[in-house]
Formats: C-alpha cells, sequence, structure tokens
C-alpha cells in the first residue's frame, strides 16, 4: 500500500492493513541474528542438540530477532512517498507468545494505532503488530511498535 504524505497516512488510523508478504525464516538467518547479538544460546544455534533436547524439536529464533522483523515487514506493507527517513522509536507491550521454528513462515499483521505530530516535519507512528506463523493459531509476536517519519 502506498500513500503520498503523512497526512494521507492519517486516513489509517484504526484500520487493518493488508497482510505483510511471508518470509521464511532459516537456520542461517538465526545464525546471523546470534553473531550480530553476541547470543549463540544452543536452543538457536546448535540443531543437533536442539533436536534432541528442545521441547520445540528444533532450533528456533531468537524473539529478539522477531520483534527486529516488524521494522522489514512495515515497510513491506505500508510506504509513505514523501517520508525522507524513518526512525525506530521504541516498543510497548510486546509479547512472544510462540517460538519461530527453523525454516517455519513468518508476516505481519496490524493497523496503525496513533498518528501524532513530531516536531515541524515529522510523526511518531503507533503500529499494533501481531506476528503470525504460517500454519499455527497462536502469534508469535505481539504488541507496539512506534516510529518516527520525517518529510
Amino acid at each position: 500500500m502506498t500513500v503520498e504524505n503523512l497526512a494521507e497516512l492519517k486516513q489509517f488510523v484504526g484500520k487493518e492493513l493488508p497482510p505483510s508478504e511471508w518470509l521464511t525464516i532459516s537456520q542461517e538467518m538465526i545464525n546471523s541474528f546470534a553473531e550480530a547479538t553476541l547470543d549463540f544460546q544452543w536452543i538457536h544455534t546448535d540443531v543437533e542438540r536442539a533436536q534432541k533436547e528442545s521441547p520445540f524439536g528444533g532450533p528456533i529464533a531468537h524473539g529478539f530477532m522477531s520483534v527486529s522483523l516488524i521494522s522489514k515487514f512495515i515497510e513491506g506493507m505500508m510506504e509513505v512517498k514523501s517520508a525522507k527517513m524513518g526512525v525506530n522509536y521504541g516498543l510497548n507491550k510486546v509479547r512472544l507468545p510462540h517460538p519461530v521454528p527453523a525454516g517455519s513462515r513468518l508476516r505481519m499483521v496490524g493497523k496503525i494505532a496513533e498518528i501524532e505530530p513530531y516536531g515541524e516535519n515529522g510523526a511518531k507512528v503507533t503500529w499494533d503488530c501481531t506476528l503470525e506463523l504460517e500454519g499455527i493459531e497462536k502469534p508469535a509476536c505481539v504488541g507496539q511498535f512506534l516510529a518516527l517519519l520525517f518529510e
């Protein structure tokens, strides 16, 4: 979905947006996230051990990896043509109800909860986000994501 500017974006407050594209969460992505964050817990990176000892039957993505993908999903769901830049502002009420197994597919559904002015040429956008796992009823992540957009 594409809108021209922040004024037009305000029309979508409270409305469900089209879901993002599905994204396959590969073991390579999980390993790269472990490298970037220095979080090498075996449940994420040791495939053999996770298959033998994990209650999930194999490796799972880091919870914060799922959270970190929210901005990528939003970027794929909504474009504001006039926006010169956007930055992450924070998170509210984030929960991780279901693990994300390596090889699973993830997407985001959600809506814009609120848009507030920010400075002279910006807006603080609060997104209600749910990360869905293909074929699994319980969401992988729910919460609010806050971003600043500047024209």
